[in-house]
């Protein structure tokens, strides 16, 4: 059991449940994978603080402070670490969000349906509304 955890943090960063979850199945009834769990996380090899940093740096581009935040509490990760990640993303928010409806959609909204088209494509990001009001208003406005 020790090694199959091994191996899977040699691949990439798990949270202390994620881990446990994917470690589980393989479980029989002489492991202790709580005890396990704790030892990497006392030598170093398992930290909650390393994964969420590693998950907001792949997910801050794509996806708005709402959605990452979301998948960091689906991992079990605490509710400081997902505070300061969520402090983190929102800093280039607005940024992001102006990018990445770029790229999908050429031009500004022409008509209130395209405002609204774009409007819950960034909302199925993660982003807020205030967020969306501003980058697609800015968008509006470059245009004209």
């Amino acid at each position: 059991m020790r090694q199959r955890a091994l191996d899977y943090l040699g691949k990439r960063e798990y949270s202390y449940v994620e881990l446990g979850k994917k470690l589980k199945p393989f479980a029989e009834e002489t492991d202790d994978i709580a005890g396990i769990l704790d030892d990497f996380k006392a030598r170093g090899w398992l930290s909650d603080a390393r994964f969420t940093e590693q998950l907001v740096h792949a997910r801050q581009n794509k996806f708005g402070s709402a959605r990452v935040a979301n998948e960091l509490r689906e991992k079990g990760v605490d509710d400081e670490l997902i505070a300061s990640a969520v402090a983190a993303v929102k800093i280039n928010e607005l940024e992001h969000a102006r990018e990445i409806c770029r790229k999908k959609y050429k031009e500004s909204p022409k008509s209130r349906e395209d405002w609204a088209r774009q409007a819950r494509f960034l909302q199925s990001r993660g982003f807020g509304f205030d967020i969306i009001k501003k980058a697609l208003n800015t968008k509006l406005e470059e245009n004209l």
